[in-house]
């Protein structure tokens, strides 16, 4: 079985010294090919105007597949030509290929998805090809079209597919793709979650031919892996690709979701070793470990999950759970990278391997992760007025910044792990901070209404600006953090248009902005009653229950005035919205009775009515909905009923993934 390890590049360029450096660790840890997420990372000699802004030069992208063949790693470079092409139709002159078209105007939108029917995609894909058919030594070209969406939206795709459908509109596109592949002497492979949902597609496709289906699915699973979209059923794409003679490879995920800083230890490790025996089992071609959007974590956390999952070859007779593969990664990894440490070669043993493994692992009930969680990012007057208290995200950061204390080796091969620990807790730390802030508020709210006729300036007030000058020290502090865990393996001159970076930058404009408020607030206490950074004028509250996880969407609308014409009848409106996908393994299960999330929205007008409304595939439920500005909470109807909203998911056939249309309402009765 050949086993692969894939560099996503795409979302961030490494060092090129770096990347060099792991190809002889990659090799004596059994991997023999390498797959290349590029995207506009490269400068396309036939695709002028397509690369970025500090992309990658043709000759490094040439280096580094030299490179890998010298030490027995062939490289499969995967241009992405149906979904996720974003790369190309964002230059004007390929962006007429857009399946998605202006309602009004026909004119091709600067958002979406290429065409296969499109006149100029066979020459867009000869010249992907033709540029990087030298680079393909494992013989082999990677399509992508995973997650394609946007299929049969184009006026000629959607002809093609009312004649003889989604599925064969499919296939036939790779089929093409697989005769332009042939004619530079390359075999195609493909992500597989299309053929999942288009079964009926895989007999269409060219029988015993070469192609490859990368089968992906980033959770735990037992015998099969799930679909999010059909509510994480099992299905089995294996017995048919079989039959056709396509080379069937397993593939699992080693780094972080989203805006996870790091991985979800047991997650990741649960998954590769549950693919490890799928791949087994299915007498599979291949083990890819796919990494991808490894740009708000340091690049060798996924290193060093890629040397824990050559465990799994390596020493096929040892236990598979979480803790064993993390420590014998820990144990290869610093091996593998030995620094001199007070003239003495750093080497971690195996019981301190093992205590290492332990503390990581148990990180994993404190990490930032979901939607949930990553609601902060975005803005902090829908996360801090929620009805949770401030307590575990506080004790969350104390443990964090204790276990990076404990990985604080000097320059141990393992320092990324300690800076990712402490900006781990300047995450939780943030957490603690904005929850505290909107209890702060809604204090001083009350204060005052007991007391309007004082002039004189609450002494929580004086609390809440110590809160945020402690706060302030720890955002410093975070920002040294995040710069570590970039410059482990990219150039520092980048790291000021890193994600991390730019979050910071965002956190201390919140912060000012809130200062700014207090200030108002001792000059004025009356205006403690307008809407600040971490809460509105007033807070709709709920709880929500995820009992189904599917492709779920909620949003919150409120009817007002149509600001285009105020003339006209007020029409519903949003004011905030939230996908539903947690990315956890406890939220990848068809039905899930414990899990439960808090939600808060800033409402300015308490009058107008407010509905909640659900969106895409899937059932939700909520309850103990309120509407409160920390001094009048009105309440919905009965507050413990649980309202169910949404449509069941669907068990197969092609998802409608539609996140504009509502399809369940509940008006709110608030009283």
């Amino acid at each position: 079985m050949l086993r692969a390890f894939q560099w996503d590049l795409a979302r961030q360029l490494e060092r090129l010294d770096h990347l060099l450096a792991l190809l002889p660790r990659y090799a004596e840890w059994g991997y023999n090919r390498l797959y290349l997420h590029l995207e506009d990372a490269v400068d396309y000699p036939s695709l002028p105007g397509i690369a970025r802004a500090g992309a990658y030069p043709w000759r490094d992208l040439e280096t580094l597949v030299t490179a890998a063949a010298a030490h027995g790693i062939q490289t499969v470079p995967i241009a992405n030509l149906l979904g996720h092409t974003q790369y190309v139709i964002k230059h004007p002159d390929w962006r007429d290929l857009n399946e998605l078209r202006d309602p009004a105007t026909g004119a091709a939108l600067p958002a979406g998805q290429i065409c296969p029917l499109h006149p100029r995609t066979p020459e867009l894909v000869e010249r992907l090809f033709r540029d990087l058919a030298p680079l393909c030594t494992a013989g082999e070209i990677h399509a992508g079209l995973d997650e394609s969406f946007h299929l049969g939206k184009h006026p000629l795709s959607r002809t093609e597919v009312a004649g003889i459908g989604l599925a064969a509109h499919f296939a036939r596109h790779v089929t093409r793709l697989h005769a332009a592949a042939a004619r530079h002497g390359l075999r195609l492979g493909l992500w597989a979650d299309m053929l999942a949902l288009f079964p009926e597609a895989v007999p269409q496709l060219p029988q015993h031919a070469g192609l490859a289906a990368y089968d992906w699915y980033y959770h735990p699973f037992g015998r099969r892996p799930r679909m999010e979209l059909y509510n994480f059923n099992e299905y089995d794409l294996a017995p048919a690709l079989a039959a056709a003679g396509i080379a069937y490879w397993a593939c699992p995920m080693n780094g972080a979701f989203r805006h996870e800083s790091a991985p979800v230890w047991t997650d990741r490790l649960q998954n590769l070793a549950a693919w490890q025996r799928r791949a087994r089992a299915t007498s599979a071609t291949g083990f890819l470990v796919t990494s991808w959007e490894p740009h708000r974590l340091a690049f060798p956390a996924t290193t060093l999950m890629d040397a824990a999952a050559a465990t799994l070859w390596l020493d096929p007779a040892s236990p598979d759970d979480p803790a064993a593969l993390l420590a014998a990664g820990l144990r290869r990894y610093t091996a593998a990278f030995r620094p001199q440490v007070s003239g003495r070669t750093f080497q971690l043993s195996s019981s301190a391997a093992r205590s290492t493994a332990t503390r990581l692992l148990a990180t994993d009930a404190l990490a930032f992760t979901g939607n949930s969680r990553w609601a902060i990012n975005h803005r902090w007057d829908t996360v801090a007025p929620r009805r949770e208290s401030p307590l575990p995200h506080a004790r969350a950061a104390r443990q964090l910044t204790r276990l990076a204390a404990s990985l604080a080796i000097g320059p141990s091969p393992l320092a990324f792990l300690a800076a990712t620990a402490r900006f781990q807790a300047y995450l939780a730390t943030r957490d603690a901070f904005v929850r505290t802030a909107a209890a702060h508020v809604h204090r001083l709210r009350r204060q005052i209404t007991r007391n309007p006729a004082s002039e004189h300036v609450p002494a929580s007030l004086t609390a809440f600006t110590e809160a945020c000058l402690t706060y302030a020290a720890q955002l410093r502090s975070a920002r040294a953090e995040a710069r570590r865990m970039w410059c482990a393996s990219r150039p520092a001159a980048t790291f000021a248009a890193s994600p991390n970076a730019a979050l910071l930058r965002t956190d201390a404009a919140r912060l000012r902005a809130l200062r700014t408020f207090i200030r108002a607030a001792s000059r004025r206490p009356a205006s403690v009653f307008r809407a600040s950074p971490v809460c509105g004028r007033w807070t709709l509250r709920f709880t929500l229950h995820h009992f189904a996880p599917a492709h779920q969407k909620i949003v919150i609308e409120q009817l007002l005035p149509d600001p285009a014409s105020p003339s006209n009848p007020p029409v519903w409106r949003e004011l905030h919205s939230r996908v539903l996908i947690e990315f956890r393994a406890a939220a990848a299960r068809p039905r899930t009775p414990h899990l439960r999330f808090e939600f808060a929205c800033p409402v300015d007008n308490p009058d107008a009515p407010l509905r909640l409304a659900s969106r895409c595939l899937g059932e939700f439920a909520v309850s103990h909905i309120e509407l409160t500005d920390g001094v009048t909470t009105l309440q919905h109807r009965t507050p413990r009923t649980r309202h169910t909203l949404g449509v069941p998911a669907p068990a197969s056939g092609w998802p409608a993934i539609d996140w504009r249309t509502n399809t369940a309402t509940l008006p709110l009765h608030l009283v």
